[in-house]
């Protein structure tokens, strides 16, 4: 399969949500991380933008009745660029968890200004 799409993972913020996971959940997130490089139209079901904040979206995965959310956004075309990731618990995505993310998105455009200088 033609790779449509990079996936760029942002300090350790998705790896620190990722390494906690159980391997059943990792591998469906793996699953949704593949689909994400491949597909030529994301299903919704796994991916969406995040109403209200621009440029940030959310990729969706479901396990066992759990779900979880990993946060990201486009840069340079066809780049996704991983932030953090959590657990929902709740019908509405929590506004700390989208503040985070939006933060990181803002780490990561002012660190790519700066030419990946710390």
């Amino acid at each position: 399969m033609e790779s449509r799409r990079k996936l760029l993972f942002f300090k350790n913020y998705y790896w620190d949500f990722f390494n906690v996971q159980t391997e059943q959940v990792k591998d469906k997130i793996d699953y949704v991380l593949f689909l994400m490089t491949v597909a030529e139209r994301i299903p919704k079901k796994f991916f969406d933008q995040i109403t209200g904040y621009k440029g940030l979206f959310e990729i969706r995965v479901e396990y066992d009745g759990n779900i979880f959310r990993i946060f990201c956004c486009f840069d340079e075309g066809n780049l996704v660029v991983l932030f953090n990731g959590f657990q929902k618990k709740t019908q509405k995505t929590p506004k700390g968890e989208i503040e985070k993310a939006m933060r990181i998105q803002n780490e990561y455009f002012e660190y790519k200004l700066r030419g990946n200088r710390s």
